[in-house]
């Protein structure tokens, strides 16, 4: 079971930096596309906590733990993304200064720390499908992450402020088709959780001859 926690533990940590890095960055840069995507990897954070938690309590409190990930991870995301992307129209109509070096840095090091908690869930991610789900999330967090980044070299090339809260309402419509898509595909898998045990302490049947 440990191999199952360790990871999920480490992914977590690491998903912790992106989140306040790029909340950080989001109110001092003033940039609506590094609040969406801190906004999204907080929801990814708390789901992976509940995903330790389902291996370390109880495995009767497995299932709920594992439901609430489920949860956090698609229709909380899409409640967030929705209330962003209002924000960000707002902030196309009326635009505000945004520093583009900051989105531009900080996008950057989400790339580079969201490979990094795909990599440390790659090895587990057969293990269910909250797993496989948080895993897949964060493969795609990778590209979404890109958006600050293209974001702020937009501000710092034009001098335009606009360009971020564009992007921003960008990110927030992908991320709700694809926990639109996800959530379609795998409803019964994310409702209806199996235990949150290890595939290599199911007992192999035997068969008598």
């Amino acid at each position: 079971m440990s191999h199952v926690k360790r990871p999920l533990a480490y992914a977590a940590g690491l998903n912790t930096t992106i989140f306040l890095a790029e909340a950080f960055g989001g109110m001092k840069g003033h940039s609506n596309s590094l609040l969406m995507d801190s906004v999204h990897n907080f929801s990814d954070e708390l789901a992976m906590v509940c995903l330790f938690l389902a291996y370390v309590l109880p495995i009767a409190m497995s299932k709920n733990f594992q439901r609430v990930a489920n949860i956090l991870n698609s229709v909380g995301l899409v409640i967030i993304s929705g209330l962003l992307i209002w924000q960000s129209v707002e902030h196309i109509i009326k635009p505000s200064p945004t520093k583009g070096y900051i989105p531009l840095i900080a996008g950057t090091f989400a790339v580079i720390a969201n490979w990094g908690v795909a990599k440390i869930l790659y090895p587990i991610k057969n293990q269910n499908a909250a797993i496989r789900l948080t895993y897949l999330h964060n493969l795609g967090d990778i590209y979404v992450s890109l958006a600050p980044v293209a974001a702020g070299l937009l501000v710092l090339i034009t001098g335009k402020s606009f360009f971020d809260p564009i992007i921003a309402t960008g990110i927030g419509l992908w991320l709700i088709g694809s926990t639109i898509r996800e959530i379609s595909t795998s409803y019964n898998e994310l409702i209806w959780p199996e235990n949150a045990i290890c595939q290599h302490e199911i007992p192999i049947p035997i068969h008598k001859t």
